[in-house]
């Protein structure tokens, strides 16, 4: 236990779950509590991240990444570009049944997943410190990924072109953006297509963001 459970910061988390139609049991509330712990902890050596506040960060990390968990099919799924492990960690804990790797060529982010992990008792994900681009086909997952996801890549061409190889036959990429740029559609290698655009709306936070989810 992180001796945070009475504070504002968790009631705001679980009002933004509660928001969000996201039923949680007392455990997966335990981890997300102990995960903005550990997260807030590091950021202070390691600088993971530039929000710095609690409560910032259980918007636009904790409540941001559960935010698509209604999108989230798996049962394979590759966050690409994970840095600390998110939307990843999150979903790892909200949903049990996914199998989460996380990628990510950072090192100190990388072990920052690998200690959440083991603070958290996480079974289900596999962090994993490499660039993308050195992935060869198929090597992180043998029957490719049922989705991939991720909120850091800046070009959406880039994410569908780099991650394509580690894609499962009818696999999904989903594209956490702010607000979203027509010529980046227009920019998607032939044979891709937006399938669907949600508007996620993240409680207590005023800027624009949507979940785009493309197939080929």
């Amino acid at each position: 236990m992180t001796g945070m459970r009475d504070a504002s910061h968790f009631r705001r988390l679980e009002r933004g779950l509660s928001a969000l139609n996201i039923a949680t049991s007392e455990d997966q509330r335990r981890r997300l509590d102990e995960l903005l712990a550990l997260l807030h902890k590091w950021n202070r050596a390691y600088n993971l991240t530039a929000i710095r506040s609690l409560d910032g960060m259980v918007t636009k990390h904790l409540l941001d990444s559960a935010a698509v968990l209604p999108a989230i099919k798996g049962p394979r799924l590759l966050d690409v570009g994970a840095g600390p492990g998110l939307p990843g960690l999150v979903l790892a804990i909200l949903a049990p049944a996914l199998e989460v790797t996380l990628l990510d060529s950072n090192g100190k982010k990388v072990r920052f997943q690998r200690q959440a992990v083991v603070e958290l008792g996480l079974d289900n994900v596999t962090p994993v410190q490499a660039r993308i681009e050195d992935c060869p086909d198929k090597a992180l997952e043998p029957q490719g990924f049922d989705q991939i996801i991720s909120r850091a890549f800046a070009s959406l061409a880039d994410f569908v072109t780099l991650s394509a190889p580690l894609l499962a036959p009818k696999g999904q990429w989903l594209a956490m953006k702010g607000r979203l740029a027509e010529e980046e559609l227009a920019g998607l290698p032939p044979g891709v297509e937006l399938v669907e655009q949600r508007v996620l709306r993240i409680p207590e936070e005023v800027g624009q963001r949507h979940l785009l989810i493309l197939e080929h």
